[in-house]
């Protein structure tokens, strides 16, 4: 087997541009002029929960999944390090706009657990309330959260919360996708409004090397971050499975926007452990060898050995960790089960602000025609 214990160049798929890295797969820190991070500002044992919960999260998601209880799940295993450092960078005011998998990102943000599951189990066309979190919701269309999150980053602009100096008021947009993102068109059409325009937005891309069974080189040429060039814009290539280097690229990049730089597009350089989802089966395009050497690269291993050779915690810190991730899993299985079955009213009521009566008669129409196949199935 290759070589692991370099670069992520490394591993398959990687192109010649190192990704920048700051903890390395044995747990040790570096110091990278161009990633600078003030230790003194993070919360290394935060980090490490954020991501083993994340994980326990999609664990238990797919397991549901294979019970019925979800119609399906798409995994993040391996990306738990870009999808905490990314998430970790925000401040309150900022706004995510996630893909589908981005569960640990959602548990930064604050989005309880089993509202995730409701989109998969068919109960709701959404989960959770964005103005609570600012984490917008999941969308399914690959690349149109891009011109979402750009379409927001303009309204930032326009209600003066960029460039004031003012920490608790300038604001940023983060914008998550992945490589399979690139090559729809919503995205490139998002890119090029915010260079134009000098949008406070961040581009995240966690390159995880599939676009479900396309591999990244048959969508191009050059590494991700290289793309940033053509529009006009920053891009940075981190090791994704770096927890430390991704939040130390996201904090610096969405500090920019806040300052009224504009965008930047991060490439995390990662790997989907995982099939696309739980209705995929990536043996049939990927070798079981890949996956073995991505494994070695654990985002969460690395962070373990780093605590653990530093003495950061102790191991009583780590046996309550892994109670409180039992519990939580007891607790994801009962909230799923528990969710309530959507109002047929909903869609209606939240089309306008205010409902038109050619709308209120349809709804009206809508209920007598559900009320009446309830009653059909009830016995005589």
């Amino acid at each position: 087997m290759a070589d692991t214990s370099g670069t992520p160049d490394s591993v398959p798929g990687a192109h010649a541009d190192t990704p920048l890295q700051l903890l390395s797969p044995a747990g040790e820190l570096r110091t990278d002029d161009r990633l600078p991070l003030d230790l003194s500002t993070v919360d290394l044992p935060g980090l490490y929960r954020d991501m083993v919960l994340g994980r326990r999260v999609d664990t238990e998601a797919i397991a549901l999944q294979r019970q019925g209880e979800l119609g399906m799940w798409p995994s993040m295993l391996g990306q738990e390090g870009a999808q905490v450092g990314a998430g970790r960078a925000l401040r309150d005011q900022d706004m995510a706009f996630p893909t589908y998998r981005e569960h640990a990102v959602a548990r930064c943000r604050g989005v309880p657990a089993a509202s995730l599951l409701g989109l998969f189990r068919g109960t709701t066309l959404g989960g959770w309330r964005p103005r609570d979190t600012n984490f917008n919701l999941y969308t399914l269309v690959i690349g149109a959260q891009t011109l979402h999150a750009t379409g927001y980053a303009m309204g930032v602009v326009r209600d003066g919360l960029v460039g004031t100096g003012d920490l608790e008021r300038d604001t940023a947009v983060l914008c998550f996708h992945g490589d399979g993102a690139l090559s729809e068109g919503e995205t490139n059409e998002a890119f090029i409004w915010a260079a134009t325009r000098n949008l406070p937005i961040v581009f995240f891309c966690q390159n995880n090397q599939w676009a479900i069974s396309a591999p990244y080189a048959t969508q191009s040429r050059v590494p991700v971050a290289r793309r940033a060039s053509g529009f006009g814009f920053p891009g940075v290539r981190v090791d994704g499975n770096d927890v430390l280097a991704c939040l130390a690229a996201t904090r610096e990049a969405l500090d920019r926007a806040r300052r009224g730089e504009g965008p930047t597009l991060i490439e995390a350089f990662t790997y989907r452990l995982n099939p696309h989802t739980t209705s995929d089966d990536s043996t049939r395009y990927r070798s079981a060898a890949e996956d073995d050497q991505w494994r070695e690269r654990d985002p969460v291993t690395r962070l373990r050995r780093h605590l653990e050779t530093t003495g950061a915690v102790s191991g009583d810190w780590f046996a309550d960790l892994d109670a409180r991730s039992r519990h939580l899993a007891e607790d994801l299985r009962a909230a799923c089960r528990a969710l309530p079955d959507p109002d047929p009213g909903v869609p209606f009521e939240h089309t306008y602000a205010e409902m038109p009566e050619a709308l209120r008669a349809q709804l009206a129409e809508h209920r007598a025609f559900v009320a009446s196949l309830t009653a059909e199935e009830v016995p005589a």
